[in-house]
């Protein structure tokens, strides 16, 4: 049976009570290594609420400033891990248990048609997701645009909901790596989110305490990524491998290009939409190729084929044969949406709007010129959308799901003056002609020649742990 266990929280000794935590922070702001011990004081103390707000914001800048080495990165996620509770899984389950993780991007809706693949495939996906923030979107924002889908499982129903569909989307409780909230929402305040060693920890201790048997990442790089480049994704990815592989889990992870959008929409309602249509064989061709490489790469990791090319043959089967989405069918009832809303989503000549909301108002704009597509700006795309009332400025904020830009032109398209381009999906605020202008610098037209034809999953960096 699946439990639900809850570490037991350390009772803080007289040693713990009387750290000086000022001087662990000159020790690591001097570029000295921090002990196992030292590491374990500062958890605690971040978890018992014993250390001072300003104390946690100054440690948090040294480890920014000094970094960690690997084995302090190690530590600090498996403490971290153990602040709150940890999820046990059935014994049959053994060797089954996988999830994805993506360090976040504009149009990224893979998780919703990745997980009902992999159950479909036999595997058990827990999958626990975050909300968007800033110009990133949030798989937990898309699903809630369907009505009466619910986030909030208890570990009761989480263990239901996985026997019964075999995959599960839902959000952090309160009592899954308590600290991370804590280190969170400073580091935000403390302009520290992009430390490596805090990207890895915060990541690696939610995915430490699913107790999973293999892990993806799919790290991306890019205009619109939290890595600018290559080279520092590269540098995430292995930490998070490292540190994975520290924990005793089997992880994997993926590069990929994040300068135009994942597919044809972004914007929570119409991302659902596509996500569905990718369920049902009709999805874009980048879409499809991102949920059949992270698919492909977890079946092979947990040994359920043999090599990475069968892997994804697997989960482009059962994207085209159906099995998906009834698994996502299920999934979606199992997780409170009513059977007639279900139906209608998932019939083969689905008309959405008649259970989504719809936007009151879309407008086209027209390219300028003519030539080729060389790109669709992600990120001055996402911001426009952000202003229109997609993204939360900080988590609660109120959004508008129906909210959303559809492009009707694809990379490498031939184009002429007065194509129609992008249709935007607004409410209030308006659509104004001051971001207008910022939309129409977002599509770089050109030269055929000057295409970029890298592709979109450019590397895979394979865990310590696999054979």
């Amino acid at each position: 049976m699946t439990q639900l266990v809850l570490s037991e929280y350390r009772i803080m000794s007289d040693h713990e009570q009387q750290v000086l935590f000022p001087e662990l922070i000159k020790k690591k702001r001097d570029g000295d290594r921090l002990t196992e011990g030292e590491i374990r004081d500062f958890v605690n103390a971040v978890r018992h609420q014993t250390i001072q707000e300003s104390q946690i914001g100054a440690m948090l800048m040294a480890v920014w400033y000094r970094g960690m080495d690997a084995g302090e990165t190690h530590i600090l996620t498996q403490e971290m891990i153990h602040s709150g509770e940890v999820l046990c899984w059935p014994q049959e389950w053994a060797g089954l248990v996988v999830d994805k993780h993506s360090t976040g991007g504009v149009g990224d809706k893979v998780s919703l048609p990745l997980a009902p693949a992999l159950a479909a495939c036999g595997c058990k996906v827990p999958m626990i997701s975050g909300r968007g923030l800033a110009h990133t979107g949030g798989t937990l924002d898309k699903l809630e645009s369907i009505p009466g889908f619910s986030i909030h499982q208890s570990a009761e129903q989480l263990r239901h909901i996985m026997e019964a569909v075999g995959c599960c989307i839902v959000g952090q409780t309160e009592s899954l790596v308590p600290t991370d909230k804590v280190l969170y929402a400073l580091r935000d305040a403390t302009s520290t989110v992009d430390s490596l060693p805090l990207i890895t920890s915060s990541i690696m201790s939610k995915k430490g305490a699913e107790s999973l048997s293999a892990l993806v990442l799919d790290v991306k790089y890019g205009k619109a990524a939290l890595s600018q480049d290559i080279k520092s994704a590269r540098a995430l990815a292995q930490s998070l491998v490292t540190t994975g592989s520290r924990l005793g889990m089997c992880v994997g992870a993926v590069l990929s290009r994040m300068d135009s959008p994942i597919g044809h929409c972004v914007g929570n309602t119409l991302e659902a939409i596509e996500a569905i249509e990718c369920l049902k064989g009709r999805g874009p061709s980048d879409l499809l190729e991102l949920v059949i490489c992270l698919g492909g790469c977890l079946l092979k990791m947990i040994s359920k084929v043999d090599t990475l090319a069968s892997g994804k043959e697997e989960i482009r089967r059962v994207l085209e044969n159906g099995e998906a989405l009834s698994k996502f069918r299920a999934m979606l009832q199992a997780q409170g949406t009513a059977a007639e809303v279900v139906e209608s989503l998932c019939a083969t000549d689905s008309d959405y709007f008649s259970v989504l909301k719809r936007a009151k108002f879309r407008k086209e704009l027209e390219v300028q010129e003519g030539g080729t597509v060389l790109e669709v700006d992600a990120m001055a795309l996402a911001q426009v959308l952000y202003k229109l009332g997609t993204g939360r400025a900080q988590a609660g904020d109120p959004i508008n799901h129906s909210v959303g830009a559809e492009l009707l032109v694809r990379l490498g398209q031939r184009v002429v003056r007065g194509d129609p381009w992008v249709r935007i999906h607004y409410e209030t605020p308006a659509l104004t002609s001051e971001l207008e202008t910022i939309l129409q610098g977002a599509i770089v037209i050109g030269k055929e020649g000057d295409l970029n034809t890298t592709a979109l999953v450019t590397e895979f960096i394979p865990s310590d742990l696999e054979n």
